[in-house]
């Protein structure tokens, strides 16, 4: 179902099962907020799902942020965008009376997942982050203290060397927040191993 006007075009399906936490669906570029709901429903089922289109378009292909280049981003908008995403699910959690919501993002969406938690750490519950990267040195840290998260690097992923994800891993770690960062046997695209991962975290931090 689409909801209220919040700011954002998205897509909103209540929870069948109130015990699950909520997922927010961020995608990657190019896709929308159609786009990761199969993946939500298979990975988390019942739960409810929250999925925003994102704002910019690159050659007509929606994402959450601007980027000058492959792997170098347009930080002034990627502040800006968390912002107003930010503002987007604190208004949402009102409008379908939401707790945190667990992000479960792809690439260009589990970039901003991330900047999310730096930038409110009580706006989620938890994240999955899948192909995330770490460009840049987002210090000072916020206390993320407890708050689980997992990374999923793939070891052939042209776009985002796993040593990015790494760091990523290292840096949420040293903010306090519960870690699990795995590598699998792939490149961008997700893969059995990736799903197997997230379904099993989630049954334990869903």
């Amino acid at each position: 179902m689409t909801g209220p006007d919040l700011g954002f075009f998205h897509r909103f399906i209540p929870a069948r099962d109130e015990t699950r936490k909520p997922l927010l669906l961020l995608h990657g570029t190019g896709g929308d907020e159609n786009d990761l709901i199969p993946l939500g429903e298979r990975l988390s089922a019942a739960a409810a799902l929250l999925s925003p289109r994102g704002k910019v378009l690159e050659n007509g292909m929606p994402r959450f942020f601007r980027r000058v280049a492959e792997g170098e981003w347009d930080l002034e908008d990627f502040r800006q965008r968390t912002a107003e995403l930010a503002h987007f699910v604190a208004e949402a959690r009102v409008a379908y009376r939401l707790p945190p919501p667990i992000a479960l993002g792809f690439s260009n969406g589990a970039n901003i997942a991330w900047s999310l938690m730096l930038r409110d750490p009580e706006l989620l519950g938890g994240a999955v982050l899948m192909r995330a990267m770490l460009p840049f040195d987002p210090r000072p840290l916020p206390d993320l203290d407890g708050i689980p998260v997992l990374i999923l690097a793939g070891v052939d992923d042209p776009l985002v060397p796993a040593d990015q994800a790494a760091l990523l891993a290292a840096l949420l770690g040293e903010a306090g927040a519960d870690v699990t960062y795995e590598v699998v046997q792939g490149g961008h695209g997700l893969t059995g191993d990736d799903l197997s991962l997230a379904a099993s975290w989630l049954s334990k931090n869903g």
